[in-house]
């Protein structure tokens, strides 16, 4: 105290030190504030949607979380965007660097493209993965995103170490007829918001929470009618051809398969294609699983990256062994 002023002035002094010292803690305390509040801005501005552009320079959203490897990519499906993935993006980004992307025609990307064909969407996901720079992906997809992801993992197989189906892979044989496909197709055509709301609704169960099932049939009736049906076509035509099936031949990456239990899930047809390391069936569930049911599909989730992940150690362990002398 003493060193404020003069000894013989103290007592006269003594409220006007405690006042200079209470401006300078003050002081330090709106600097601190200050300095927080700035570190945290620059920490939300360095996590803005970003944009990469695709082979076709269609422009692509997406949004980075987390840190470190490896990159989990999540890929929505038909007529959804990045939104889906809303409940698992803060869960897995604890452990993990996570991107999640709009598909050309879908959120917040470009809508220019002629034809939205699953070879296309795989360009996409690549040029998100090269803009992030990751060099270890899994990539997750659900539903058409399923098919999604085998496209970008042949593109990428030097990056890719595993691939998530999100109800995506029940059956990859299923043998679709042309007839089938125009008969799915032909009331989108006429009204596509009243016929994808029916064609959607079947993927719900009746015990979905009201809301949920409103947003989902409300948002995914919205989308852009021509990038809708043009991306319905070109998957079901890929189980008309057989090419759904085929185009894992290609993919060297292991599988993991995360349904629900709205269908049965043929196994063995898939194990016929892919490498396929584990099913994994969530119960009481619809198609939009990550949504309805989160907490058990995040632990799902988290069950197939370990997976891969043992996967790929075990592979460079016996990759290591086989080239010692």
């Amino acid at each position: 105290m003493t060193a404020c002023v003069p000894q013989k002035r103290f007592h006269a002094a003594r409220g006007t030190c405690w006042s200079l010292r209470t401006f300078v803690l003050l002081a330090v305390l709106v600097l601190l504030a200050v300095t927080a509040q700035t570190a945290q801005a620059g920490s939300t501005m360095s996590n803005w949607p970003q944009v990469a552009l695709s082979k076709d320079k269609t422009p692509i959203s997406y949004e980075v979380y987390g840190s470190g490897e490896p990159t989990l990519i999540l890929v929505h499906g038909w007529s959804t965007d990045a939104r889906y993935w809303r409940l698992q993006v803060e869960y897995l980004a604890r452990k993990y660097r996570v991107v999640a992307l709009d598909l050309a025609g879908h959120g917040h990307s470009g809508l220019t493209r002629e034809d939205y064909s699953m070879q296309a969407f795989g360009e996409d996901v690549r040029a998100v993965a090269e803009a992030v720079g990751s060099s270890t992906i899994i990539l997750v997809g659900h539903s058409m995103g399923g098919q999604v992801i085998a496209e970008a993992a042949r593109l990428m197989p030097e990056k890719v170490i595993g691939l998530i189906g999100v109800d995506s892979y029940d059956n990859i044989e299923y043998p679709m007829s042309r007839s089938e496909m125009e008969m799915v197709l032909a009331p989108m055509i006429d009204d596509f918001r009243e016929a994808s709301r029916a064609f959607v609704a079947d993927m719900l169960l009746p015990s979905t929470d009201p809301q949920l099932r409103a947003w989902i049939l409300a948002d995914m009736s919205s989308a852009p009618p021509r990038v809708a049906l043009s991306a319905l076509e070109e998957m079901m035509d890929l189980f008309v051809t057989g090419k759904a099936a085929r185009v894992f031949d290609d993919v060297k990456a292991p599988v993991v398969s995360i349904n629900g239990d709205l269908w049965p899930v043929n196994t063995e047809a898939n194990q016929r294609h892919m490498h396929l390391l584990e099913t994994i069936t969530i119960q009481q569930s619809d198609h939009f699983l990550m949504l309805a049911r989160p907490h058990a599909f995040n632990q799902a989730l988290e069950q197939g990256v370990h997976a891969i992940l043992r996967h790929a150690a075990q592979k460079e362990t016996n990759e290591s062994g086989s080239s010692l002398p």
